[in-house]
């Protein structure tokens, strides 16, 4: 078998992309999106008469388009995929519990209209205090969400004790940051951040009977990914998963629950927000690419608001 084969016996692999013929040839179980990814799909010139359709449809108003593409693509993908997709909250909203709150009702609002059962989307918001706060009540109403943009295991207790249903550490992400930060062009997935951070993310997780799952994201090679082999969940890129198709190399299971079980018991933590927000204050990694990543998320939404906005 293909490393990939391989590892889906040990892992959930879910496609990270918003390109619908990307989808339709991975056949993956579970798609996940965020704002970049969903600019990029749209932004292709052969949609520019769908988006002015739906510019017409919404009589200019950007924000309700925007929206509006967002549900039909996550519909989209539903159709190719057997699991669950992930539609993210407007990434402007991050800091504000109520407005993450309204937005995802009004999501899950309209995939109820288009006939999709709520079991199969997950909402997907920054792992920032106020964004968990706001999956906190929404998974009490069985909507299920998905935290992002997440780098610091202050982020993934307050998750966990939130009953959030799935986090996606930024692996990838927090690798570049390492390298930045240790003028390391190379560095093996035994010293990779990124990779341990997950590592002990899942290892509290499975000792203390959490079922928040874990999905690792935001990969930079094969090697990451088989580093973190067993982890519930992998959302990968297509180029990445196509690289692992390829690959004739055994795959060995780094990560299970009986592995972490075995392993020194790590203390249950349960953060306050003042100790959130101080865990915060001591996490370098976190402190740097948070804002980053929501800054990012915000400047594609505005790429696309801008795009709409000249084919009025």
């Amino acid at each position: 078998m293909s490393a990939l084969q391989q590892l889906r016996t040990m892992t959930t692999i879910v496609a990270d992309t918003g390109n619908i013929a990307a989808i339709a040839r991975l056949k993956p179980i579970d798609a996940t999106t965020n704002p970049s990814l969903i600019t990029k799909a749209l932004l292709q010139p052969d949609n520019h008469a769908m988006l002015a359709d739906m510019m017409n449809r919404h009589q200019g108003d950007v924000d309700a388009v925007i929206d509006a593409l967002t549900i039909q693509i996550g519909c989209d993908i539903l159709q190719l995929i057997e699991g669950r997709v992930s539609t993210e909250v407007d990434a402007r909203l991050s800091y504000d519990t109520q407005a993450t709150i309204n937005k995802a009702l009004d999501f899950m609002a309209a995939y109820d209209r288009a006939g999709i059962d709520s079991e199969r989307v997950l909402i997907k918001m920054a792992a920032t205090w106020q964004g968990i706060e706001a999956a906190r009540y929404l998974e009490t109403q069985n909507i299920h969400c998905n935290l992002t943009l997440l780098f610091g295991q202050h982020q993934a207790i307050a998750c966990a004790d939130a009953g959030v249903t799935l986090i996606s550490p930024f692996v990838g992400r927090i690798l570049d940051w390492q390298k930045r930060q240790q003028n390391r062009q190379n560095v093996p997935a035994s010293d990779d951040m990124g990779v341990q951070s997950v590592k002990l993310i899942y290892q509290y997780y499975k000792q203390h009977g959490y079922k928040t799952q874990v999905m690792g994201a935001s990969f930079r090679s094969a090697e990451q990914i088989l580093a973190l082999a067993g982890c519930d969940l992998l959302t990968i890129a297509p180029n990445l998963i196509d690289e692992l198709a390829a690959m004739d190399i055994e795959v060995s299971r780094q990560l299970s629950p009986t592995m972490s079980t075995d392993m020194a018991i790590m203390n249950k933590v349960s953060l306050t927000h003042e100790q959130f927000s101080q865990a915060y204050q001591q996490d370098k990694v976190t402190q740097d690419l948070l804002p980053k990543g929501i800054d990012g998320f915000i400047s594609a939404r505005d790429e696309l608001a801008q795009t709409l906005a000249a084919i009025r």
